[in-house]
Parts: C-alpha cells; sequence; structure tokens
C-alpha cells in the first residue's frame, strides 16, 4: 500500500511537471507569435539577467540535497519532487541564455527570450514523460515483455519431467517481478521429487528475474 502511495504521488509530480511545461510552452510561443507580427517585445534588464543565474544555482542546489535525501532515505516520491527544482532551474537556463542573447546583441533579438523558453518546455515534458510511464506501467501491473515471458517458459521446459507450461502470468509489483504458471509432470512421481523440480525452476526463473521475485508454480498431472 505504502508503495502505491508513493507511486501516485510521483505520478501527480509528473503531472504538475508536465503542466508547467505546457504553461511554459504557451507563454513562449505567444511571444514568438507577438514578434512575427511586428509587436515589439519588452526589453530584458541586468536585473532579470542576474536573477535568471541566481535561480538557476539555488534550483539546482535544491535539486541536489532534495534529491540526496531522497535516494537516502530510499523514498520515491522525495527525488520526484526534486525534479520540481530541476524544472525551474531548467526554466531559468532558458531564461538566462535568452535575456543574456537579447542584451548582447541588441533589440532586434529580443525574440531569444521566448524562444529559449520553448525548447527548454520540451526538456521539462520529457521529464515528466519518463516520471510518469514507470509508475502508471507499475501501478496497472504491466505484463514483462514478450521476450522475457518466452525465456521463462523455455526455461520451465529445460527440466526433464516438466512439460506444457500454461497459464502463464506475468507482472510487475515495484521493482520486483511475479510469475505465475501451471506445468505438467508424471503422475506417478513423489511429491519429493515433484517438490525438487519446482524447487529448481524457481531458481532458475530467479536467475532471469531475479532473487527477489515472485513465483508460484502449479504442478498438474500429464494427461
Amino acid at each position: 500500500m505504502r508503495r502505491n502511495t508513493l507511486k501516485i504521488i510521483k505520478i501527480h509530480v509528473s503531472y504538475i511537471l508536465f503542466g508547467v511545461g505546457l504553461g511554459i510552452l504557451w507563454n513562449g510561443a505567444t511571444s514568438v507569435r507577438d514578434y512575427l507580427q511586428g509587436k515589439p517585445l519588452e526589453e530584458p534588464g541586468m536585473l532579470a539577467l542576474w536573477a535568471a543565474i541566481l535561480s538557476i544555482v539555488i534550483k539546482e542546489i535544491l535539486y541536489q540535497y532534495t534529491a540526496f535525501v531522497g535516494r537516502r532515505v530510499d523514498s520515491k516520491a522525495v527525488v520526484a519532487n526534486a525534479w520540481h527544482h530541476r524544472s525551474d532551474a531548467f526554466s531559468s537556463i532558458g531564461t538566462a541564455l535568452g535575456i543574456g542573447g537579447a542584451i548582447l546583441l541588441g533589440p532586434q533579438w529580443h525574440v531569444l527570450a521566448p524562444l529559449a523558453a520553448v525548447v527548454v518546455s520540451f526538456f521539462i515534458m520529457k521529464v515528466a514523460y519518463k516520471l510518469v510511464v514507470p509508475c502508471t506501467e507499475e501501478l496497472m501491473e504491466k505484463s514483462l515483455p514478450e521476450e522475457v515471458e518466452q525465456e521463462i517458459e523455455r526455461t520451465l521446459t529445460s527440466v526433464p519431467g516438466v512439460s506444457e507450461p500454461h497459464n502463464l502470468r506475468t507482472r510487475k509489483i515495484g521493482n520486483r517481478s511475479a510469475v505465475d504458471v501451471h506445468v505438467r509432470m508424471d503422475g506417478s512421481v513423489t511429491v519429493a521429487k515433484s517438490h525438487e523440480s519446482t524447487k529448481l525452476l524457481e531458481e532458475r526463473i530467479r536467475i532471469i528475474l531475479g532473487a527477489d521475485a515472485f513465483i508460484n508454480i502449479h504442478v498438474e498431472p500429464c494427461r
């Protein structure tokens, strides 16, 4: 439950980041449109440039500190929240480049500020996308990739006496994988032999999925 709550928080943070990116894109694109229509853009000043540079430094420090704390306490929600500061730093970089270019190159280059903002907005939305997709897939318990499932099926038939793997179901549970599958064995073998075979199967599957994988193997007699 706690793990799912953290993922939901991370998804919300991603949506907020995406909204920030859209807002920056809209404002930048609107200013570029006004410039193309012949409307004069405001002249940026040195104070705005220094403010943007200071914002970059402060937001990057906040990002590094928040991300460090998140990794230390193993909280993905805190790490995700750190990207608020990183996205602000990205925005400030674009602003600083645009303002600096406008100041150095003259009034005809005032459009550099909104152009830089448009570029930065796509970086922010890309970050949001990379944050939200893995969490959404885990909450929906998406199946493992097809090639992994095929490798699991090959592994199931690699143990002598085990055949006809069927009803294979796989999913992601947080950072761990889960497998539920039915196999067939000779109905005349002892319970001890059947148990030995399933333990061997579990060990081989864990080589593929990791030692902390959830594995449930149902044994049925051969038809």
